[in-house]
């Protein structure tokens, strides 16, 4: 059983049962910010269009996604950058070839891998 938390005292509850449930599912404040942050990096299209193909095919190079999206080789390494810095995709060099992975984590999980 939750206690209202004081500051919300002044409001009125129907369903304590359903606020207690309410109160368990946002966890802490920072539990949030980092679902936030996870839907934040799926709220771009440009973002969102890589991620599904990495999704799907794997292992896949820089050339290969941006043939796959129709994104020049420019914008699809620069987002690779950013997803990397995020830790929601890992790099994995072949050669001279760099193929992307979805990272373990709450984005694969996500897009169903």
């Amino acid at each position: 059983m939750h206690l209202l938390p004081a500051e919300r005292s002044g409001h009125r509850v129907i369903d304590s049962e359903r606020v207690c449930e309410a109160i368990a599912a946002l966890g802490p404040a920072t539990d949030i910010q980092a679902r936030a942050k996870t839907f934040a990096i799926l709220g771009d299209p440009t973002r969102l269009s890589l991620l599904t193909c990495i999704s799907a095919a794997g292992p896949i190079s820089v050339s290969d996604l941006a043939a796959a999206t129709g994104f020049n080789d420019t914008t699809v390494s620069q987002t690779l950058r950013h997803l990397r810095a995020a830790e929601v995709v890992t790099a994995e060099r072949d050669g001279r070839v760099i193929r992307y992975q979805l990272a373990d984590g709450p984005v694969a999980a996500l897009l169903g891998r």
